[in-house]
């Protein structure tokens, strides 16, 4: 429970419901916040090391993710004991886990303690305030970010990527996980999906954010994804419903007033797909009130025959792959057409 508020009850929860799926679950008590421990001492106890070495599996809790890595690294940035013998369970094929900010951890690059979004369009990004080093379980290639979709994190995402150098991130939503298995293939389980940024062909210029032919895809629970080849398999419910765009159900121009909304970019998607319109627009605004005014930015899709969409045979759902997302300040929108 290295990330919690409150260590020792978090901890002592999230083993309790283990068990009652069938784990023999303990907790590892190396947390900042826990009250009357030496954090860095409990790090690098052997004995505690081992009994981490000796697990199937580790889960990591929510909270604040900048408080593991401060507990788990040491000062220099090196592994402590008990994140080494994380590593070993890893590596050996253990199963390595988290909620939030355990699954923030996940990439060498995670969010550390982050401005708001339109902040970080507006100014760029700092390493070392609003990134910082995460732990690496995904590979150095996949940025992780979570609550995802409730939040409207995808714009936050996209300026970090470009920041660190990313090509591939995965935004988590709220009550959904991703299942990576050692061959790099994905699984969406959950209640909803995740979405998957591409910036291979992206392009930008230096300034507030903009990005020209980034791709955006939509997995929905049950789909897979191969991060190694790029191919994606729907969940059997979509197998046989992919999108015609000869025969759409929406017609009319698409627009979204908030685009950093619960939920909105991937409603605009799925409008975009199902429609006769080749593109849809979104916006996020700045403060009218603001001295100086905030800018605000525009977001704006588009489909081409690299697009795909595919329905649900039995429920309002979709996946989406290969979106096309240009995006820039709104007085500089233009210059992305």
């Amino acid at each position: 429970p290295s990330a919690a508020a409150r260590p020792e009850r978090s901890g002592a929860n999230i083993a309790a419901t283990l068990r009652r799926y069938g784990a023999d679950a303990f907790v590892v008590p190396v947390a900042v916040r826990l009250a009357g421990s030496d954090y860095r001492a409990r790090a690098d106890d052997a004995a505690l090391a081992e009994a981490v070495r000796a697990a199937g599996g580790v889960y990591f809790s929510g909270g604040d993710q900048a408080l593991v890595t401060q507990a788990l690294l040491r000062p220099d940035g090196s592994r402590s004991a008990v994140l080494q013998a994380v590593w070993d369970v890893y590596q050996r094929g253990g199963v390595i886990a988290g909620t939030s900010a355990g699954a923030a951890i996940m990439s060498s690059t995670m969010f550390h303690d982050p401005r708001p979004t339109l902040a970080m369009l507006q100014q760029g990004l700092t390493t070392g305030r609003d990134l910082a080093p995460g732990l690496g379980f995904i590979g150095g290639q996949v940025f992780i970010d979570q609550h995802f979709l409730v939040r409207g994190r995808f714009a936050r995402m996209l300026p970090a990527m470009l920041h660190a150098g990313y090509q591939l991130g995965l935004g988590i939503d709220e009550n959904t996980a991703v299942v990576v298995r050692a061959q790099r293939e994905l699984e969406v389980v959950g209640y909803k999906g995740v979405l998957l940024a591409d910036l291979s062909q992206a392009s930008t210029t230096p300034g507030p954010f903009n990005v020209a032919n980034a791709r955006l895809s939509y997995l929905d629970r049950g789909d897979r994804f191969d991060l190694a080849s790029g191919r994606h398999t729907p969940a059997p419910d979509k197998a046989g419903g992919r999108l015609d765009p000869a025969r759409p159900a929406l017609r009319g121009a698409l627009y979204a007033n908030d685009i950093l909304a619960n939920n909105a970019i991937v409603e605009l998607m799925e409008r975009l797909m199902d429609s006769d319109q080749p593109e849809a627009l979104g916006v996020a605004g700045g403060d009218p009130r603001a001295a100086p005014p905030q800018p605000s930015f525009r977001f704006r899709l588009s489909r081409d025959a690299a697009s795909v969409g595919y329905a649900s045979d039995s429920a309002e759902a979709y996946s989406l792959l290969n979106v096309r997302l240009d995006a820039a300040p709104a007085a500089q929108g233009a210059a992305n057409r």
